[in-house]
């Protein structure tokens, strides 16, 4: 199998793999904290704003609603886990898909809280690092730790996505 597509491959499944752990971790935060879980919707609405020439929100709740809003926000949101995962094969290669370890997958996943403290939260409404909210600092912990969920995931759908191509895939090309 060429390269760019054993590439792509392990992009796609690490990437999606880590982003549904982070959901799965929300689903349980949600359930176990009573904490709830990003409205992806409101990424959606960001997104088609965004589009249209507007950057900024104050707050991004206030600012009207977008026809499927919530659809574009979820497509999102697994597009940038898949991204990560990408950013994480062009460091560390495609070896590291073959033979995860776990200090790479946290190094990404934990530097991806980078994208919403100062990129979303931001041009959310929220500040940088959720400055604007109620309780940032909570709010940067809660950020924080599930970011290093997802770094778990990236290692585990690591371990998954390796396995299925030493099984599976390679059958198939």
């Amino acid at each position: 199998m060429p390269e760019a597509v054993d590439y792509l491959m392990f992009a796609l499944l690490i990437g999606a793999g880590a982003t549904a752990v982070m959901d799965i971790w929300a689903a349980a935060r949600e359930r176990l904290l009573g904490i709830r879980p990003l409205d992806y919707a409101l990424v959606g609405r960001w997104l088609a704003h965004l589009v249209r020439g507007r950057v900024c929100h104050d707050p991004i709740a206030a600012s009207p609603s977008v026809q499927g809003e919530r659809l574009l926000g979820w497509i999102a949101h697994y597009l940038i886990g898949i991204a990560f995962a990408a950013t994480l094969l062009a460091f560390w290669g495609l070896g590291w898909a073959r033979h995860p370890t776990l200090g790479p997958a946290l190094v990404v996943g934990i530097g991806s809280v980078a994208a919403p403290f100062f990129v979303m939260q931001p041009a959310m409404g929220a500040g940088i690092a959720a400055s604007r909210t109620p309780r940032p600092g909570v709010a940067r912990f809660h950020s924080v730790v599930t970011h290093g969920i997802f770094g778990l995931g990236l290692y585990g759908a690591g371990w998954l996505a390796s396995w299925l191509d030493t099984l599976a895939w390679r059958s198939v090309w």
